[in-house]
């Protein structure tokens, strides 16, 4: 889909004009429009998907210079923005704004970011989804969180020397946290239950470009050469990492493939079409992905097509440039095992509902976040429409990522709320057996083995009794850095239809 840049042309209200001293003094009083705040309605009202069901962004709102001025001035950029969103919370979920790289009000997956290292999700102890642990889902290797001695599978009972809550878990993503883990964990009656370690661990953020092709490994059963592959982000300047590692498992053979999206709130949409193509390959030129924007950019609506290349990209002041082609390495798979849990939004979930339109993808663990949307980044470049990063203005440092599209396969089916699993885990069952990646005792790499070899695996699992153990089935919502993980077009000018 070639999406081009549209000049965007707002019809501004006639001065009025008179020869009375009444009128002379009207004019000189007229408001001028803050410069930010400008750039922040201006690029709404054009890209904004739920524009037309916000009375604030209507053109009309630009007929008069002077109340123009007075709706938009004396706000922050973000109080502007954020209360310009259709249904915050609700409808719209995922939009933000971001200044000097660093997002305001919500959490963003960049290519560069801060963080301390270490990937979370956060779970209510019991049914009254007050107190609250966090489970760490993986650490990255040689980070803050890693030196520190943090592993995947420890649990966080307290932050900052207070009892996790739903009042403070926020404060997991302070620049520097003190952190309490468990000493144990076992299940009560419809609850979990966490003696503390003495000792704290603390953590500071430092500038992490996290490689998202996290866990590689081959597993052997018999004739099946199944491929291990934790994917933990779709960022395009690691593409070409992702595809080295599509062509290590076509030189090992692999004719099987688990591929764990359990903590992967999405990212590029370039990067999700090259990993259907690693995938299978078969499907050269055929439609994969439908975007549509809203009604004042119908030009831009079409299909994604896969393609039997992956452009690769490298981060020039934290913005993917595009340096070259790579052909893709395909292991020409009809079937593969996806892991996915409350975590999973986006460009993940775009791969499941995407892919099986053209071969079985067959899924394990809890429901998605049931993220169907996407963005573009917007900067303060109105001779480009907002899309060019070379024409913004460098007076400020402010840009926006709201939601400017929705997808649908490639037959445009309506997407469901979220995606439910074809093989239901309870995530508490993690709790237990939540060890280094690769190994069976994880419940879902578990089920996928079996599904895979027909076979029962006997492992060292450690089950909570099902009439004392308990589920929450909202576990996405104690979970807000996932609003701000998503699908987005990052090279907009040369996005292809």
């Amino acid at each position: 889909m070639k999406l081009k840049y549209v000049l965007l042309t707002l019809l501004m209200g006639l001065a009025f004009t008179s020869c009375s001293k009444d009128s002379d003094s009207d004019e000189t009083a007229t408001t001028t429009p803050d410069e930010i705040n400008d750039f922040v309605w201006k690029a709404m009202n054009s890209w904004y998907y739920w524009h037309s069901n916000v009375a604030n962004l209507s053109d009309s709102k630009i007929a008069s210079t002077n109340n123009y001025a007075n709706f938009i001035n004396g706000k922050t950029p973000d109080a502007l923005f954020y209360s310009l969103l259709y249904q915050r919370g609700t409808v719209d979920r995922f939009s933000w704004i971001e200044n000097n790289n660093e997002v305001v009000n919500v959490s963003k997956i960049a290519e560069v970011k801060k963080s301390g290292g270490f990937s979370y999700g956060i779970y209510p102890k019991d049914l009254n989804n007050v107190n609250l642990v966090a489970l760490i889902n993986y650490v990255v290797p040689d980070s803050p969180a890693a030196l520190a001695g943090l592993k995947r599978g420890d649990v966080i009972t307290k932050v900052n020397g207070a009892q996790l809550t739903s009042n403070n878990y926020n404060q997991l993503e302070n620049t520097q946290v003190t952190l309490t883990l468990a000493a144990s964990v076992g299940f009560g009656i419809s609850s979990l239950v966490t003696t503390d370690k003495s000792g704290t661990v603390t953590v500071a953020q430092t500038d992490i470009d996290e490689n998202p092709v996290a866990y590689y490994e081959k597993k052997v059963y018999g004739s099946k050469n199944i491929g291990y592959l934790v994917f933990n982000g779709f960022k395009s300047d690691y593409n070409d990492e992702l595809n080295a590692a599509f062509a290590k498992m076509k030189s090992d053979g692999i004719n099987e493939l688990v591929l764990d999206l359990r903590y992967n709130g999405g990212g590029s949409l370039e990067t999700a079409v090259a990993l259907a193509q690693m995938i299978n390959g078969s499907f050269t030129t055929k439609p994969y992905v439908y975007l549509d924007f809203n009604n004042k950019h119908n030009s831009e609506d079409g299909f994604e097509n896969l393609s039997d290349k992956v452009r690769v990209f490298n981060l020039v002041d934290n913005e993917p440039t595009f340096q070259r082609d790579e052909s893709i390495n395909s292991l020409a798979l009809t079937k593969i095992y996806v892991l996915v849990s409350f975590q999973t939004a986006s460009a993940s979930e775009l791969t499941i509902q995407c892919l099986k339109k053209y071969i079985n993808v067959i899924t394990i663990g809890d429901e998605t976040v049931g993220k169907f949307v996407g963005s573009n980044t917007l900067y303060d470049s109105p001779t480009s429409n907002y899309t060019s990063f070379a024409n913004r203005s460098t007076k400020h440092q402010w840009q926006l990522q709201p939601i400017t599209f929705t997808y649908f396969n490639k037959d445009k089916d309506v997407n469901p709320a979220k995606i439910t699993p074809d093989h239901d885990i309870n995530p508490y069952d993690t709790f237990l057996n939540l060890v280094e990646f690769g190994n069976v005792k994880d419940p879902c790499l578990k089920k996928a083995l079996e599904l895979i070899t027909g076979q029962t695996l006997r492992t060292k699992t450690q089950n909570a009794d099902a009439s004392s153990s308990f589920r929450n089935n909202n576990l996405a919502s104690f979970n807000p850095t996932n609003a701000a993980k998503g699908l987005y077009i990052e090279d907009f000018k040369s996005f292809g239809k």
